[in-house]
C-alpha cells in the first residue's frame, strides 16, 4: 500500500508569464479552488495521507497559508523547496527523506483528472507493490507527448514526442512507484535540456518488466493546466461539471470527511477559516 505522495509544484511557470512572475501558477484559481487542491485531492482519494508539497525557493509560506499542515484535511502535509527545476525525477532525490525506502506517488502539480470510476482505479493502483504504474490517456496529437505502447497492459516503448508513432496514449502527470524510485534516480543523467527525464527513469523500470499501464477511461479527462489555453479549458470544464451536477470537484474536506479522517468540528473550523463564500456554504451542506 502506497501511503506517501509527493506533489511537483515548483516549475517557472514560463507558459504562464507574466501571470506566473508574482505567484506560483499552482495557487493560481481553477474556478472556485486554488489549482493546488486539485491534484492533492487525487492523492488523497488514492488513500494517501503523508504528502510532501515540493515548490520553489521562497514560496513554502505561500502555500502554508492555504493548506497549513493538512491537519484541516485529516492528512500531514511537508514542504521543501526546489533551487531550480532539473526535471521531474528530482522529486524523489529532493524527498528522499520524507519517502524513506518507502513505495511512492508523484503527481504534477498543475495536473487536472476527472473520471467516473477514478477513485476505485486510484484506490488499487495504491496497493503497488513492485515496479511502477503510469496513467495513460489518449490525444489527438501524440507528437506533444510522451507516448507509451502496451501489450497486454504492459508498456512495450516509450518514446518523447515521436514525430511518427501509431499509439497515441499519452503518459500523464501521475505516477506510482516501488522503493527503488530513489535510487534509480539517483544513476540518472541529464538529457539535453540538462534535466532528469521522467521517460528515462520510467524505462528502467520498462527494461525490467516492471512497468504497468492504467488507464482514466473513455469519458475520462486529464487536462496540463500549465499553459494559457489548457489552463481556461480546466476552468470552464470545473464550472460545467460543478454546476450541472451541484457536486464540488476537489473538495478536500469533504474527501476527509467521507473517509472519517476528519469530524464536524473540523468542518466547521473551515468554514470560519474560509469566511462568507460558496465554498463555505458548500461545507456547510455537509454537515447539517
Amino acid at each position: 500500500m502506497i501511503k506517501k505522495g509527493i506533489i511537483l509544484a515548483g516549475g517557472l511557470g514560463t507558459r504562464m508569464s507574466p501571470i506566473t512572475k508574482s505567484v506560483n501558477k499552482q495557487l493560481l484559481p481553477i474556478y472556485d479552488k486554488p489549482l493546488i487542491y486539485y491534484p492533492l485531492s487525487i492523492l488523497m482519494l488514492a488513500g494517501i495521507r503523508e504528502v510532501l508539497i515540493i515548490v520553489n525557493k521562497g514560496q513554502v509560506n505561500q502555500f502554508r497559508k492555504i493548506l497549513k499542515n493538512g491537519e484541516n484535511f485529516g492528512i500531514k502535509i511537508q514542504y521543501k523547496e526546489q533551487q531550480k527545476p532539473n526535471g521531474l525525477p528530482e522529486a524523489f532525490i529532493i524527498g528522499e527523506k520524507f519517502i524513506n525506502n518507502n513505495n511512492v506517488a508523484l503527481i504534477l502539480g498543475d495536473n487536472f483528472f476527472y473520471a467516473q470510476s477514478l477513485t476505485k482505479t486510484l484506490q488499487k493502483t495504491s496497493k503497488l507493490k513492485n515496479g511502477a504504474k503510469v496513467f495513460l490517456h489518449p490525444v489527438s496529437n501524440p507528437k506533444l507527448y510522451g507516448i507509451a505502447t502496451i501489450k497486454n497492459k504492459k508498456i512495450v516503448s516509450l518514446k518523447e514526442k515521436p514525430s511518427l508513432t501509431r499509439s497515441n496514449l499519452a503518459v500523464t502527470g501521475l505516477y506510482f512507484f516501488d522503493k527503488n524510485a530513489v535510487k534509480l534516480s539517483k544513476t540518472l543523467k541529464p538529457s539535453k535540456r540538462n534535466e532528469l527525464e521522467i521517460i528515462d527513469l520510467l524505462n528502467k523500470y520498462r527494461k525490467k518488466n516492471k512497468l504497468n499501464a492504467e488507464f482514466l477511461g473513455r469519458g475520462g479527462a486529464w487536462l496540463d493546466a500549465g499553459s494559457i489555453d489548457d489552463y481556461y479549458d480546466t476552468t470552464s470544464f470545473v464550472s460545467a461539471i460543478q454546476k450541472r451536477q451541484g457536486f464540488k470537484i476537489a473538495c478536500l474536506e469533504e474527501i476527509a470527511l467521507k473517509k472519517k479522517w476528519i469530524n464536524k468540528k473540523v468542518i466547521l473550523e473551515s468554514i470560519k477559516f474560509y469566511g462568507n463564500c460558496d465554498y463555505s456554504r458548500y461545507l456547510k451542506k455537509l454537515i447539517f
